[in-house]
């Protein structure tokens, strides 16, 4: 175990309980077009009371759902909603779960203090904070979902949910969604920002679509007013938007930088391979306008970009294409006079859900080979020493991927149920979208009659 890790593992043992967690103090994800919070992905976001946040705005992380969990985490209570942690821990003493590690990453004397000296239920402010302003997006990609895309919305308002599936229905008669305009969760917040301000490191910016959001450029403009030195700020964005938004997006991001108005800026965006098959995974991804608006945002900052790759069922066939554009960036945008560090880093997490994007209802005999092709590539073209080059690091994360695929054992009704749900899935897609699986990717046609086939039973 990592010693950092093993200490402050002992350190909130000894103080607190075997089922602290400093994430659920300093961490917050506020999804303000759904009214919903979490302390990390693990645990379902949960409503924050409408009420409570006119008296007490920074209720939008302080819910009392969260400080009721806090008290059982202080008494030694393995919390309902963190069962994923709890998983891991049950297995045995030397397995260290996400509870660690996130603990081990924002601990301080300083945080360890404050919780120790204060009442169990005071109003803390966060370190972390990801924040989704609204669902308005130009995208609608197929493992999504409308609470985080206007248009993915729109489509299940006109044709209704998928309900030819058993995973990934879509239907939208369970929550609500609150527009920008009008928002008593954006309100809040707003009037929480100069509090919560000061103490925040890092305000991560998710969506919908970042750049295309009134309340992104609402921010940038409180920051110009009122720099935050010792914020690092981050934005997702699909890079998809018109160019002179992105523009605009790249002078106000530079403006900050270039004053010292921002500790740090990273750019996150998503693309899972390349050509016109990224293209139907993420549909409203112009291949041509995404890679302009990168490059006009790389040549005017000295921010970093990263691809968060979610690895899929399309992923697989094709994604040294996406692996030889990483390389050619990362010859084109390392400056070695000017930049230190890689400015081009990737992930490559796999998707597990819906089913049907599942890698794993694929035979393996079939697509083995192309997933050792993609991580032979990476091998050949490694090099510690290279910003031009992978990293070991990189070759390691996506070994795991390719064993994952290779070990992972599905019962024969899941496999079938996934195949189905895929056949059925993007026929409707395609009928809806007026695009064609089938023609993008051709190399898969055996597999598509294996999935008509499990459909048709």
């Amino acid at each position: 175990m990592d010693e950092k890790l093993k200490k402050v593992r002992e350190l909130t043992d000894k103080h607190f309980s075997k089922t602290f967690c400093f994430a659920k103090w300093y961490h917050a994800n506020i999804y303000f077009q759904t009214g919903e919070t979490h302390s990390c992905y693990h645990p379902a976001p949960h409503a924050i009371d409408v009420d409570e946040i006119k008296e007490n705005p920074s209720a939008l992380h302080n819910t009392m759902i969260k400080k009721q969990e806090r008290m059982e985490m202080l008494n030694g209570v393995q919390t309902s909603g963190c069962q994923y942690c709890w998983n891991v821990e049950n297995m045995g003493k030397d397995y260290v779960s996400d509870r660690h590690i996130r603990s081990s990453s924002i601990y301080s004397n300083d945080r360890l203090n404050e919780v120790a000296t204060k009442e169990p239920d005071f109003n803390v402010n966060p370190e972390y904070l990801e924040v989704s302003f609204g669902n308005e997006c130009n995208f609608r990609c197929g493992y999504c979902h409308p609470k985080a895309s206007s248009r993915f919305y729109n489509e299940i308002k006109k044709f209704g949910p998928y309900d030819m599936v058993n995973n990934h229905r879509c239907d939208i008669d369970w929550f609500n969604i609150y527009e920008e305009e009008s928002n008593p969760y954006l309100d809040a917040w707003w009037k929480w920002w100069p509090e919560v301000s000061k103490t925040l490191n890092i305000l991560r910016i998710t969506g919908g679509e970042a750049t295309i959001q009134t309340s992104t450029y609402k921010l940038f403009d409180l920051l110009e007013k009122d720099p935050k030195p010792h914020l690092e700020l981050n934005v997702n964005t699909n890079l998809g938007g018109k160019p002179k938004q992105l523009e605009k997006f790249t002078d106000s991001v530079n403006s900050l930088l270039s004053q010292d108005k921002i500790k740090q800026f990273k750019l996150f965006t998503s693309v899972d391979t390349w050509g016109e098959r990224a293209e139907y995974i993420r549909d409203g991804l112009d291949i041509e306008v995404f890679e302009r608006n990168m490059d006009y945002f790389l040549e005017n900052t000295t921010a970093p970009l990263t691809f968060m790759i979610t690895f899929n069922i399309f992923s697989v066939t094709t994604f040294q294409s996406l692996l030889e554009k990483i390389l050619e960036w990362r010859k084109k945008y390392n400056n070695i006079e000017t930049h230190r560090w890689q400015r081009i880093h990737f992930d490559t997490p796999y998707l597990k859900e819906p089913l049907q994007y599942d890698m794993n209802i694929l035979p393996k005999e079939d697509y083995m080979p192309y997933m050792e092709s993609h991580l032979q590539f990476i091998k050949d073209n490694l090099d510690d020493d290279s910003k031009h080059a992978f990293s070991t690091l990189e070759y390691e994360k996506f070994r795991r991927v390719v064993d994952y695929m290779r070990t992972a054992e599905y019962p024969e009704e899941r496999i079938q149920e996934g195949r189905k749900d895929f056949h059925n899935f993007f026929q409707e897609q395609d009928r809806r979208r007026n695009i064609n699986y089938q023609d993008t990717f051709p190399e898969m046609a055996k597999f598509f009659h294996q999935c008509k086939k499990a459909a048709n039973k």
